[in-house]
């Protein structure tokens, strides 16, 4: 049996969901990892979308910097790894 290798999108993947959340756009956005302080614009983060949501990861230390789900038609951020700066 073969593990298949996910591979990751980037942050544009889930530009429509933080738009319909924040009324912005926000892959322009800058944050800065909470686990190694790496900062990065939301476009360059590793996004992969396969599990029942989307998980963010930071580009340079591969920690989660955030996830979305969509439950009963609203979709929930929970973004405890990542700080916006800008």
């Amino acid at each position: 049996m073969s593990a298949e290798r996910m591979e990751p999108l980037d942050g544009n993947a889930i530009a429509g969901a933080l738009d319909a959340m924040f009324d912005a756009e926000m892959t322009t956005a800058t944050g800065a990892c909470r686990t190694c302080g790496h900062e990065a614009q939301v476009a360059t983060l590793r996004v992969y979308v396969r599990a029942p949501g989307a998980v963010a990861r930071c580009p340079r230390c591969g920690n989660v910097v955030f996830v979305l789900v969509e439950i009963r038609g609203q979709t929930r951020l929970h973004a405890d790894g990542f700080e916006l700066l800008s």
